[in-house]
């Protein structure tokens, strides 16, 4: 749907509900990564159950997000962002109910392959409340449509960098109030609670504070700024971009380099996830931490990415082609599956160093390169099969990186660390495509 009129540029005031919604979203999943691994294992759960759990957000996610925003489209922004709240307010009611509820063994396996477990009337319950909550997780996509209707071309770079710091807090501040919350008496009751009423605050906030907006189309598509999430998973931009073409499944393949970076895209998801089970896992069965050391390690993470984001990948921008940098980036991100190996706390944290400077050079440079090769024609439906990609790789990653850490262990981390070396090595024909298009840039300008 186009618009008829270019919006007024809306302030940073004017936004700061969209901005708040999009912090309590991150939020709310930065709370749930630091305790899901300990309720998991509380009611009778091992890592292929975790790993089971963690993809099920995705892969609902993967069915829901698309309908959501062609509603959005069609019915307007604030009704399915306010029916996008409603579902995750809902769900996490479930998941309040579901740490009252008898733990009744509904199911056990013994088995050498899946390892050792106990399917419990609790865990049914966070399965549900995972699964609702992934059908209606359109609202971070829909709230990024909002924004392009609310502002004006010149100032919609500048809202989305806004949008982007407003994400990565929450992604600071979610687990590091789950690991505080989570060592009182009250175990996960509390940050359970407190998600539940920030996501009050939320669904308040869209139908008393949010202005109501026309879908429209944009002119350009805005270059990410930063890494949208320390999970590894962008935001999805499901606003359409004006005169864009849309193209098929089979046509997308047959434009130049996009097969190639869809590839991409799916490894360097299917490493992160793999480590994304594994890791909680690990620090539960063998450095044997709690909630808040759990916590302030992710939350580190966060904010390093952060930091990396801003004056860092600013610097390194202006001296080193994005090539070299997806390169670059993606050894120092190897390198930090492999120091978690040993188990050292020192090595743990050099890890998490590693994590942000390498996963902070490398995945904006990945986008930005995607949205070049993608162009204005095809911008839409690229970033959407990218998406596809992704969620692919991440239900996949999820499911593997269970089912591996109850084989092997921590050498999953090795794995996760093979995948993204193999990027790696695939990425140098990056470095030679991005030289040959500077120099016919250079020949079309003499």
């Amino acid at each position: 749907m186009i618009r008829d009129s270019e919006p007024s540029s809306a302030d940073g005031k004017a936004l700061l509900p969209l901005y708040t919604i999009t912090f309590i979203g991150t939020l709310g999943f930065g709370v749930i990564l630091t305790f899901l691994v300990f309720l998991v294992t509380d009611y009778g759960g091992n890592a292929l159950i975790y790993g089971l759990l963690a993809s099920t957000y995705p892969a609902f996610q993967l069915i829901g997000a698309p309908i959501l925003g062609r509603w959005s489209d069609l019915y307007g922004r604030k009704k399915i962002l306010l029916l996008s709240q409603l579902g995750t307010l809902i769900a996490w009611v479930i998941f309040l109910a579901a740490l009252f509820l008898p733990v009744i063994p509904l199911m056990e396996v013994k088995s050498e392959l899946l390892g050792i477990f106990t399917v419990t009337l609790p865990l049914l319950a966070l399965f549900f409340a995972r699964a609702l909550d992934g059908a209606t997780g359109g609202n971070i996509s829909v709230a990024n449509a909002y924004l392009a209707d609310l502002t004006s071309e010149e100032d919609r770079n500048k809202n989305y960098g806004r949008m982007s710091v407003a994400s990565n807090l929450g992604y600071v501040v979610g687990p590091a109030l789950a690991g505080v919350l989570g060592t009182t008496i009250y175990g996960e009751l509390l940050p359970v609670s407190a998600a539940l009423l920030i996501s009050v605050a939320g669904t308040l906030i869209v139908l008393f504070l949010l202005p109501d907006s026309k879908p429209c189309a944009i002119e350009r598509y805005p270059e990410p700024e930063s890494l949208r999430k320390v999970l590894g998973q962008e935001q999805k931009e499901c606003y359409q971009v004006k005169g864009e073409k849309r193209i098929t499944f089979g046509e997308v393949f047959k434009l130049e380099y996009i097969p190639f970076m869809l590839l991409l895209y799916f490894l360097i998801f299917l490493g992160f996830n793999i480590y994304y089970t594994a890791f909680p896992i690990f620090a539960v069965a063998t450095l044997e931490w709690d909630p808040a050391e759990l916590g302030i390690y992710f939350s580190v993470i966060s904010a390093l990415m952060a930091f990396v984001q801003g004056p860092v990948l600013a610097r390194l921008a202006k001296r080193y082609r994005e090539s070299t940098l997806v390169v670059a980036g993606g050894f120092i991100l190897g390198m930090q599956f492999i120091l978690l190996v040993p188990g050292n706390f020192f090595l743990i944290y050099m890890a998490a160093v590693f994590f942000a400077l390498g996963n902070g050079v490398m995945w904006p440079c990945v986008l930005s390169i995607l949205s070049k090769f993608a162009g204005n024609k095809y911008q839409g439906s690229v970033q959407g099969f990218a998406m596809s990609a992704s969620s692919l790789a991440s239900i996949i990653g999820l499911l593997a990186g269970g089912l591996l850490y109850t084989q092997v262990g921590a050498i999953s981390f090795l794995i996760a660390a093979a995948i993204i070396y193999a990027v790696v090595f695939l990425s140098f024909r990056l470095v030679k495509i991005e030289k040959q298009r500077l120099a016919e840039t250079k020949i079309e300008n003499l």
